[in-house]
């Protein structure tokens, strides 16, 4: 079973910066820490209004994350602006995500195969100049096979609907954790890298990081919040340890299935 990496959000940093308008907490102090804390990658959201993530802080954290080795997530909008600004800055991956002003927060996957025509096209000059592109989708067939019809490397499942069912204590969880699981295995099936995200906390880490096909896990807002408490790195330290309890016992689980 591969390994499954942690990528960290520190959206939400630059939004208490933001509400008082100064200068402080700083979202690539946030990086840094992630890093050393055991994070693989970062993610940031650059979202059209700057509500959190700026301009400046791209600059910043693509500079910080060339210089530690480590992998950026820009996590963008299907617009010509945003594609210039992953033009410019070269991440390591971009995110293909849905984005209305109105939202709080990325409500639920993007419409690959109604957009086929536009994010095509957009995906083609970003692979082309060696970003490394996904399509955040909700965990749909027919999503899995429109974002392998436009190129896409990866895709990252919205796992917001399951972690919500789980905190609410909805019977409909384990089917949709189910859904989740089909998904990966389509999604792997037809060549392409799995990740999730979206509302994952410590209860429901465990359960999507033992799909076999995942690979990494964007983690940010119950970090964020979890920092508050107990400082960010130990909130990453022990995320990071409840994903690799449940590879090692999926991976344990798996072998003696084999035997």
């Amino acid at each position: 079973m591969r390994p499954l990496r942690l990528g960290v959000n520190i959206d939400h940093v630059a939004t208490v910066r933001n509400a008082r308008g100064e200068t402080y907490p700083d979202p690539v102090r946030a990086a840094e820490i992630a890093l050393s804390a055991g994070a693989d990658g970062i993610t940031a959201h650059l979202r059209e209004d700057r509500r959190h993530i700026s301009d400046a802080d791209i600059d910043a954290l693509a500079d910080i994350t060339r210089k530690r080795g480590r992998p950026l997530n820009l996590e963008m909008a299907v617009t010509a602006e945003m594609e210039a600004i992953a033009l410019a800055h070269l991440p390591h991956a971009a995110c293909l995500v849905p984005e209305r002003r109105e939202e709080v927060t990325t409500e639920g996957g993007l419409d690959v195969a109604k957009s086929h025509n536009t994010i095509a096209p957009l995906v083609g000059r970003l692979s082309a100049a060696g970003v490394r592109v996904s399509c955040f989708i909700d965990a749909d067939p027919a999503q899995v096979a429109a974002a392998k019809s436009v190129g896409a490397a990866v895709v990252e499942f919205h796992t917001g609907a399951y972690c919500e069912a789980v905190r609410h204590r909805s019977p409909s969880a384990p089917q949709l954790l189910e859904q989740l699981k089909a998904a990966a295995r389509e999604a792997a099936r037809l060549g392409l890298e799995v990740h999730a995200g979206h509302g994952i906390d410590y209860e429901t880490v465990k359960p999507i990081a033992a799909i076999p096909e995942v690979v990494e896990l964007n983690i940010g807002h119950f970090l964020i919040g979890e920092a508050i408490f107990i400082g960010l790195g130990p909130a990453i330290q022990r995320m990071r340890a409840l994903m690799d309890e449940a590879r090692a016992n999926s991976h344990e689980m798996a072998e003696e299935l084999s035997k």
